[in-house]
């Protein structure tokens, strides 16, 4: 019953993360006006809204002018369901689920705009950090020192590839480093970066053999520091200690 509850509040905040990822982009409020077609502007009605079910009962299309949906509306959805999971099942009941879930439900929200957009909003970064010290001052999840250390490694780390690259590494990628490190502390953001470079890298040789793209393209760096992160949350201790006692 508990992954069941789990899986249904993911899919709910699925369905505000799509809100947040359509319009925050453009500056429009993520609260007004209520949910609406975007192709007839045709206000959507409760049943209009169930995640991923009023999708398919509609065959991906809008019920008053019969507009095809983009199949990334239940997707995201979805994803967000099974990431609480997974995060959950990690996490249980502790002190760091809530503001597990919330890191994310923000990272999601940053990966599928810079997808779209090649930028990271200083907006989602502030309140993600401004959330984080507020769970961490009501229910502390982690040692301040360990989150200021970590602030200061996923930050820091990124300026310095930023640096090397000479503007390969953008600014929003830099203060989302930061942000994550709050939440992870120094340990577990490294993970988090290693493991998000290791990503980036492998998807941008496939898509240089591949053609898509060449060396000079840039490729968004959130959705892997995102994926890096969401494995650092559920396997990063594991990872971490397995990776002290095999070499030290």
């Amino acid at each position: 019953m508990e992954f069941i509850i789990i899986l249904l509040v993911g899919l709910i905040i699925g369905s505000f993360l799509n809100v947040c990822i359509d319009r925050i982009p453009r500056g429009e409020c993520i609260v007004y006006p209520p949910s609406h077609c975007e192709y007839c502007g045709t206000r959507l009605k409760l049943l209009n809204l169930i995640p991923v079910i009023s999708f398919c009962l509609l065959r991906g299309k809008c019920r008053y002018c019969q507009a095809t949906l983009s199949r990334r509306y239940p997707g995201i959805e979805l994803l967000t369901g099974l990431s609480f999971l997974f995060v959950y099942f990690f996490t249980l009941w502790g002190m760091k689920l809530l503001p597990y879930l919330t890191l994310t439900s923000i990272l999601l929200v940053i990966s599928f705009i810079d997808l779209d957009c090649f930028r990271i909003p200083n907006s989602i970064i502030i309140t993600g950090l401004l959330l984080g010290i507020g769970f961490n001052t009501f229910f502390p999840f982690i040692y301040w020192f360990d989150a200021l250390i970590g602030f200061m490694t996923g930050g820091g780390i990124l300026f310095l590839i930023a640096l090397a690259s000479r503007g390969g590494m953008g600014g929003g990628d830099i203060k989302l480093g930061a942000m994550i490190g709050f939440y992870l502390g120094w340990q577990q953001v490294l993970l988090a970066i290693f493991m998000g470079a290791l990503f980036a890298s492998i998807v941008s040789v496939f898509l240089i053999i591949g053609k898509k793209k060449s060396q000079k393209d840039a490729i968004p760096f959130g959705p892997f520091l995102s994926l890096g992160t969401l494995i650092s949350i559920i396997f990063g201790k594991n990872i971490i200690s397995w990776y002290v006692t095999r070499f030290f």
